[in-house]
């Protein structure tokens, strides 16, 4: 298990989250550290305006990512290189969608949570095939979003790279 690769996962997310974006083709709006405005309104519990986006530290964002999106992968229990990837998607996609990428990877009941019978699994299986089928998988979704023509290069980038670092961390 990687009950302490949280801080590491994180780093690697962050290298491609960036600082403050607020991209026109980006259904998300302001976004800094890859957090979105409506992100951070529920996490504080009231809305907050772009220049609250702007002001956002590494700190707080860090806690929004283990909450919102570690925890809801279940971060500490996934080996470690899995961890990573299943994070990275989360942040990416949204936990259910990692979730459901991860159980149809896996060939297991597809429900979008992770409960007991997906961490059987993911546990049982071999961890770089795993990682590897769940990044051309991500690849494959990616592709087909609307938004690919204007992020799709720098999505391609980022799902190699965490890929190529997962398969190290799982080594």
């Amino acid at each position: 298990m990687s009950a302490s690769n949280f801080d590491a996962c994180l780093r690697l997310t962050l290298r491609h989250e960036g600082g403050y974006a607020d991209h026109p083709d980006d259904p998300g709006g302001a976004t800094n550290l890859g957090v979105t405005r409506a992100t951070l309104a529920a996490w504080r519990g009231h809305g907050v305006r772009r220049e609250d986006v702007r002001a956002l530290e590494r700190t707080e964002a860090g806690a929004i990512y283990r909450r919102l999106y570690w925890d809801e992968v279940r971060g500490d229990d996934l080996p470690a290189g899995l961890d990573a990837v299943m994070f990275d998607h989360a942040v990416n996609s949204g936990p259910r969608a990692a979730v459901v990428a991860l159980q149809k990877s896996l060939r297991v009941t597809v429900d979008g949570r992770l409960g007991p019978a997906t961490l059987r699994a993911a546990r049982a299986a071999h961890t770089k095939i795993l990682i590897g089928d769940l990044c051309a998988r991500r690849r494959r979704f990616l592709a087909r979003l609307k938004t690919f023509r204007s992020f799709g290069r720098g999505w391609t980038r980022r799902v190699a790279d965490v890929e190529s670092r997962a398969l190290i961390m799982a080594a």
